[in-house]
């Protein structure tokens, strides 16, 4: 599609009867399918970290140390890093909604059986279960947004999706620690009962997904006729443009310097993210009174994740209002850096708690906007790997954080993320969108506004 292509469809935009039409089914499209994928999502990260809370009680009983806790929370991103590539590949080919279905309910039954561990080992290869599990389920949730979203929506629509982090961090922190100093059935430990408790949605919403989830704008029964028309027509418009200014071929996209640069960027986020989702209880149990209860430590947790959803919304939506995704995740790293370094010099629970929550601003605000900017790289046939590669590559900073947090001390360990943050500020100021990819952002920014 060329620039007079654009013009075209900017005029057919203005027409009041295909504006409404526009309105009408971004609408539909929305209220469908964000709900239902943010609370898959929110399962997800509750089953992936919960293990944070898990080791309030389960480190003393099975007597695991810093360094063995820190290789346990980052050994599931190793078989996630194995096996998202190949996953979103099946997911691109059998249609989203078995393969979402599948991943739910395999990574489900294995939360169940981590609350029936008995021993170091048996965790290990638990863990490693849950990463092969459920790899592929992010990134194919994110390949499933550009199935139905366009780019102008795109930024909201993975807000929307990024808000599962700190909402899972709302809901997991006060059950799990409320599960784990009340419930202890059959002389289990909480803990125990803590994976069997959380691991049972999973179950559920993978038969729901069977059931509700619509592979495509052509399948959908809740659209009329001239809707599927319109949308598909406007993502395939999208999509010729990205065959123009990206690669096509498989193999010339990893030879491309942009995707390793993309993957580098977001691993040195995910290092931080997963750095603090896991260590989070502890750090400020270690910081704590010896009297402060598991219930309290989650009450202190969740203020992080409060911060972090004005975040993510903010940094989404104005970042598809302005089209400049790139000047805002250079902000947000920024701001989780400063936040890393405070973090370093705390010594009260009160200091740390505001330095993680600035921080957390940081890093959500970066993920919420991260993958609306990352889906103008890849064409459709190249995105089911490049958002997976990106995502699987990045994946290895959720075994880097933890292991850092657990192998030095906190404050070293703070200053190492935040110097990973740092690098990953200058490689995003290298990354560069194509002339005509640029334009046709611009050109569609005009269209929304009316200024064309």
């Amino acid at each position: 599609m060329n620039y007079e292509n654009i013009l075209q469809r900017g005029e057919l935009l203005m027409n009041p009867t295909v504006n409404a039409l526009e309105k009408r089914v971004v609408s539909k499209t929305m209220m469908r399918i964000l709900p239902f994928i943010l609370i898959l999502y929110i399962i997800a990260y509750l089953d992936r970290v919960n293990l944070g809370y898990a080791a309030l009680q389960m480190n003393a009983e099975l007597a695991l140390t810093a360094e063995v806790f820190g290789l346990l929370s980052g050994i599931f991103f190793i078989g996630y890093f194995f096996f998202e590539v190949p996953s979103n590949m099946i997911m691109h080919k059998v249609g989203p909604k078995i393969w979402i279905a599948r991943i739910m309910l395999t990574w489900g039954i294995v939360v169940i059986l981590t609350g029936f561990a008995q021993t170091t080992t048996q965790l290990y290869i638990l863990r490693f279960l849950l990463g092969v599990a459920e790899a592929g389920f992010f990134p194919g949730i994110i390949l499933y947004l550009t199935y139905w979203f366009r780019n102008r929506e795109r930024g909201k629509a993975t807000a929307v999706l990024i808000l599962a982090l700190p909402i899972g961090g709302l809901i997991g922190a006060p059950l799990s620690t409320w599960i784990l100093d009340n419930i202890s059935w059959l002389n289990m430990s909480g803990w125990r009962w803590m994976f069997i408790i959380e691991g049972i949605p999973a179950l559920i919403l993978g038969v729901v997904v069977l059931f509700y989830m619509t592979n495509r704008p052509a399948n959908a029964k809740w659209l009329t006729q001239d809707e599927k028309d319109w949308l598909e027509g406007e993502l395939e418009a999208e999509r010729q443009v990205s065959k123009k200014v990206n690669k096509v071929s498989k193999l010339e996209m990893l030879k491309d310097s942009k995707i390793w640069k993309l993957s580098l960027l977001y691993f040195a986020a995910y290092t931080g993210i997963y750095g603090l989702s896991f260590w989070m209880p502890t750090i400020i149990k270690s910081l704590s009174a010896t009297a402060t209860t598991n219930m309290e430590i989650g009450w202190l947790a969740m203020i992080p994740s409060l911060v972090g959803i004005p975040a993510i919304l903010f940094v989404g939506w104005n970042a598809d209002r302005t089209n400049e995704y790139k000047n805002h995740l250079l902000v947000c790293f920024l701001i989780s850096v400063l936040g890393f370094i405070g973090c370093g010099f705390s010594s009260s629970v009160f200091m740390m708690v505001l330095m993680l929550a600035i921080t957390s601003a940081g890093l959500y605000g970066f993920t919420g906007c991260f993958f609306a900017y990352l889906t103008f790289f890849f064409t459709d046939s190249t995105a089911p790997v490049g958002i997976a590669v990106v995502n699987s590559f990045a994946a290895l900073g959720g075994f880097v954080g933890p292991m850092i947090l657990g192998a030095v001390a906190f404050t070293t360990g703070m200053f190492i993320i935040a110097g990973l943050l740092v690098i990953g500020a200058i490689t995003l100021m290298t990354l560069k969108l194509s002339s005509e990819r640029k334009e046709a952002k611009l050109t569609s920014a005009n269209i929304k506004t009316g200024t064309l």
